[in-house]
């Protein structure tokens, strides 16, 4: 790392071993990288729940970032800092501000995006040396991602101990909080002061997490960035067609067992998931990690009771992703919502304006991220404020992102940008609010880290008021503080509950597009009816 000419080595003793990371002498953030927290999940491993580390003798070198998980380059933005991917993956980085006698740290611990198919804990924009400096311990951890973290399959059921499979990239998150409960007081936190916060999938997992028997006392609170495990967005199936799924992928690939599949190298289970042209493979409902959805979890109160902050993006996916393709006419939206809610047309016509072409554009943007996301994090915010006594905060994050440095590249759907190809055109369409995953950044402070973007003052004053209510929430579980305008939690009957605007001129409103979710709830439900 860039850092390291400005480092001396520092030791600390875990509960394995002792391990080398590096002290930087121009800000006093220690960082580890790389850490092992489970047995690498290989050979015999391979779909099992991640196993605890055996003890290492000398000194283990903690001064990189680990392979990340195998995956393929769904995303072709996503940047990584470490080196190669392996299924040997299972490793986690600390950044700590702790001074030797330091100790009660709040935890921040962040689970990437890229739904549950790639992503890496050594992206820059998670990097946690921004977050440190506001007096917390910084973790972010790797887990396993698509056919090798969430196949399910009977043979799988039957040979674990708890009667389930799937699950493991998820069981090796909770791997990685039951490492900080273990460890974490070795870098000056606070293990009854950890807060779990992700984006995307990282934001789904951190719902899951709320809802899992096995996580719910690990947690302080909560963070959640556009996503829930709430249909229709990655929700969790039953194991028995979970199963069922993984017997058919396992046919159609040419093999009869578990232990056939497992004598294959990296490279073939790889290729033969790539074959597939599966999108990785649901979340279990399995028993064990998952006892039931989450709403039914919600409902009857046996999620963790922590404050949560949450939100969403103003423009989570573009309105071109409901229209087809088709242009924004009102004739042409109509036409589209006739067909998806035919029994319901006029009531979502009413709620997503359609007179003029921007207002097609703006309704189809809204409709189209709903859909994707918004919905599913908006049930659970509501689930949680009407079912717990704990605060929830909730934003919507608008800031429009400035023009890119590189005019032959273009924005890509998680988060940084990629090629142009020949056939797009040489003007993208304007923005009309914030992409999916494009606040990460700013609510991390590291935009200096990304310079895929021409930064302006505007930009870092939005991330400097994001970061301080998320570090607030991390060091306090209120994201308040004097500097900053009044965010105020919701209240479990407010039909017009507050919304923190996170934008140039951030702002608490009373928000008015909650019948939106209201009918789109009704929907869902009488669909899983």
């Amino acid at each position: 790392m860039a850092q390291d000419k400005n480092a001396f080595a520092v030791q600390v003793k875990l509960t394995n071993g002792i391990i080398e990371g590096n002290y930087n002498s121009h800000d006093n953030i220690q960082t580890y990288f790389g850490i092992p927290f489970a047995k690498p999940p290989i050979n015999d491993l391979r779909w099992k729940a991640p196993q605890p580390l055996d003890p290492w003798e000398g000194v283990k070198e903690t001064k990189s970032f680990g392979p990340r998980p195998m995956q393929t380059m769904v995303f072709g933005d996503m940047d990584s800092r470490s080196a190669g991917l392996s299924e040997d993956c299972l490793y986690l980085n600390v950044w700590t501000p702790a001074k030797r006698n330091t100790e009660g740290l709040p935890v921040l611990v962040y689970f990437y995006g890229g739904g549950n198919v790639a992503g890496d804990a050594s992206e820059p924009r998670y990097d946690g040396r921004s977050m440190a400096k506001k007096g917390m311990v910084v973790v972010t951890t790797n887990y396993r991602l698509n056919v090798f973290g969430f196949l399910a399959h009977p043979e799988l059921t039957k040979e674990a101990s708890y009667n389930a499979s799937g699950n493991y990239g998820l069981l090796d998150q909770n791997a990685a909080l039951q490492w900080v409960q273990d460890n974490i007081k070795a870098f000056g936190g606070n293990p009854k002061k950890v807060t779990i916060a992700g984006e995307s999938a990282g934001s789904i997992g951190v719902s899951q997490h709320m809802a899992s028997p096995l996580s719910k006392n690990l947690i302080a609170g909560a963070i959640g960035e556009s996503g829930a495990s709430i249909h229709p967005t990655m929700p969790p199936i039953p194991l028995e067609e979970a199963e069922k799924i993984g017997s058919e992928f396992i046919a159609k690939a040419g093999f009869s067992s578990i232990a056939q599949l497992r004598s294959l190298s990296t490279r073939e289970v790889y290729e033969i998931y790539n074959e597939s042209g599966r999108f990785g493979f649901s979340p279990v409902i399995d028993g064990y990690f998952l006892p039931k959805s989450l709403p039914e979890i919600f409902e009857a109160k046996e999620q963790a009771q922590v404050p949560l902050l949450l939100g969403w993006n103003s423009a989570e996916i573009p309105g071109g992703a409901y229209m087809q393709g088709k242009p924004y006419t009102e004739e042409n939206f109509v036409s589209k919502v006739k067909n998806d809610y035919p029994d319901n047309a006029d009531e979502v016509l009413g709620l997503y304006p359609h007179s003029s072409e921007k207002e097609v554009e703006l309704s189809a943007t809204a409709l189209a991220s709903d859909r994707f996301i918004a919905y599913s994090t908006w049930k659970w915010f509501d689930l949680h404020r009407k079912n717990s006594k704990q605060p929830v905060y909730r934003y919507l994050y608008s800031k429009i992102r400035p023009s890119l440095v590189d005019n032959t590249r273009v924005s890509g759907l998680a988060g940084g940008t990629i090629e142009k190809s020949g056939e797009e055109e040489s003007s993208a369409p304007k923005p009309v609010g914030a992409p999916h995953a494009c606040e990460i950044e700013y609510c991390m402070g590291n935009l200096h880290l990304i310079d895929d973007y021409a930064w302006t003052a505007e930009d870092y004053q939005v991330s400097k008021t994001m970061q301080a209510y998320f570090a607030n929430f991390i060091l306090t579980g209120n994201p308040n503080a004097e500097t900053l305008p009044v965010w105020n939690s919701a209240e479990a009957k407010d039909p017009t509950p507050p919304v923190m605007i996170l934008d140039t001129e951030s702002k608490q409103i009373e928000i008015d597009t909650d019948n939106r979710y209201l009918f789109l709830d009704g929907v869902y439900s009488k669909a899983k009816k």
